[in-house]
């Protein structure tokens, strides 16, 4: 079966002169979970915006193809109506707003039937919206504010949900709730492409994932065989563990192997 989101080689740049994404290539299947895991700098929010054709003239060279069609270097409004919706690092709420308006907004243009179940879907996920639907975006907690930036999305019934780094600054039982309800959404049959620090929680969800250094894809798997990888181990998970040197004298880290 064909892969629903297929980039091949793609370069990107910005300011026209500095290569942020290196002849980066990549596959995500239909109604499965992907993670693209990184530290600081290594492109991954230059990845999605790519994909999301928030970048003008980008990516350089390379294909991108959605369902089969190429739609590298399409304006966003036509990325999006084509079933990519993307969630940012800063969740891109309007803050002055209530939650329901900001969920309303969720729904501009849509003229199907469907609204009503779609409300009822992420009022299921996420309770606190429905307790907080008078309430003013910018006086939510980070947590809920992301929960309120993942229901507007759904709202968009989107074929492709892309999630910029939705476990940060969160805390530890908060984006346990957020990955608990992306695996929900998951389940619900929306294909998810999610980048992320959080190895664990990213891991412990996806399906496949991708390993991004300096703008390029170093290592793939599936969760479990990067789980089991000891660079990932060592780098992402923190379980990686010094060595005494051959010589006795003093430990050394591992090389990693790519």
């Amino acid at each position: 079966m064909s892969p629903l989101l297929k980039i091949a080689t793609i370069e990107t740049l910005y300011y026209d002169r500095i290569y942020a994404l290196h002849g980066l290539s990549l596959e995500v299947k239909e109604k499965e979970i992907f993670t693209v895991l990184g530290p600081n700098g290594a492109g991954k929010t230059t990845l999605l915006k790519t994909i999301a054709g928030l970048l003008k003239d980008q990516p350089k060279k390379g294909t991108i193809e959605f369902m089969g069609k190429r739609i590298h270097r399409l304006a966003p409004e036509r990325v999006a109506r084509l079933g990519i919706v993307y969630v940012p690092e800063d969740r891109g709420l309007f803050r002055e707003l209530t939650v329901k308006e900001n969920l309303e907004l969720g729904c501009w243009g849509r003229k199907d039937s469907h609204l009503k179940e779609d409300f009822e879907f992420i009022y299921e996920l996420f309770p606190i919206l429905k307790e907080r639907a008078g309430q003013e975006s910018e006086t939510l907690s980070g947590g809920e504010q992301q929960m309120l930036a993942m229901a507007r999305a759904m709202l968009r019934r989107p074929k492709l949900l892309m999630l910029d780094e939705p476990s940060l600054g969160l805390a530890p039982r908060v984006a346990r709730q957020v990955y608990d309800a992306l695996l929900k959404i998951s389940q619900a049959g929306t294909t998810i492409l999610l980048v992320e620090q959080n190895a664990r929680l990213a891991l412990g969800i996806a399906t496949f994932g991708y390993i991004m250094e300096s703008g390029r894809i170093v290592l793939e798997g599936t969760a479990e065989e990067l789980k089991e990888n000891e660079d990932v181990q060592e780098l992402y998970l923190g379980l990686g563990k010094e060595t005494p040197s051959p010589k006795g004298w003093r430990l050394y880290k591992k090389r990693r192997t790519w």
